[in-house]
């Protein structure tokens, strides 16, 4: 066994994944505080051939030194826009068809695994804030809100590696 080096991954080239179809996959990102972490969802988008990124509120956006060191380069690769305002937005891609689900703890979520989805859906998923999560004026907007099980003694995981469990996932049953 032996470590493959980059040339030996065969990844397609910039202009090549974006000329590739993706799944229809939107992530919007409200209120995240961290270029960092937003940086690392750019990044996971890309891996897992997700759609686009929506920054919301005070989400940073590129060019910004913190995204460019966690993205390395894709947020160049993955489609981004950024919108003041979450609600319109989730209005917006509803009435386009998007299933809007939420990434929180609520009285209504389900655990992650036992989320179904078909094929052909159009999922809009929604990140919060670091601290405080997705906002309470946009819970009623949610068609679903999704948890990811826990067992340890802390309530929740960083907001970019979160994201990268609930893409992974969401690859599996949209593939």
């Amino acid at each position: 066994m032996k470590k493959l080096k980059l040339e030996e991954l065969e990844r397609a080239s910039l202009s090549e994944y974006k000329a590739k179809e993706k799944l229809d996959v939107v992530v919007v990102l409200d209120d995240i505080r961290s270029g960092m972490n937003v940086g690392s969802v750019f990044r996971s988008c890309d891996c897992f051939g997700l759609s686009k990124i929506m920054l919301c509120g005070i989400t940073p956006q590129p060019p910004h030194k913190e995204i460019f060191k966690t993205a390395i380069g894709a947020q160049h690769s993955v489609d981004w826009q950024y919108h003041e305002d979450i609600l319109p937005l989730l209005v917006e891609l509803k009435e386009q068809g998007y299933k809007v689900i939420g990434v929180e703890q609520t009285t209504d979520s389900i655990r992650l695994k036992d989320l179904s989805l078909k094929a052909n859906d159009k999922i809009a998923v929604v990140m919060g804030n670091e601290v405080n999560g997705l906002s309470d004026r946009i819970l009623d907007t949610l068609d679903q809100a999704v948890e990811l099980e826990q067992f340890g003694t802390k309530h929740s995981l960083n907001v970019s590696v979160c994201a990268g469990i609930v893409f992974w996932q969401l690859g599996q049953l949209l593939r």
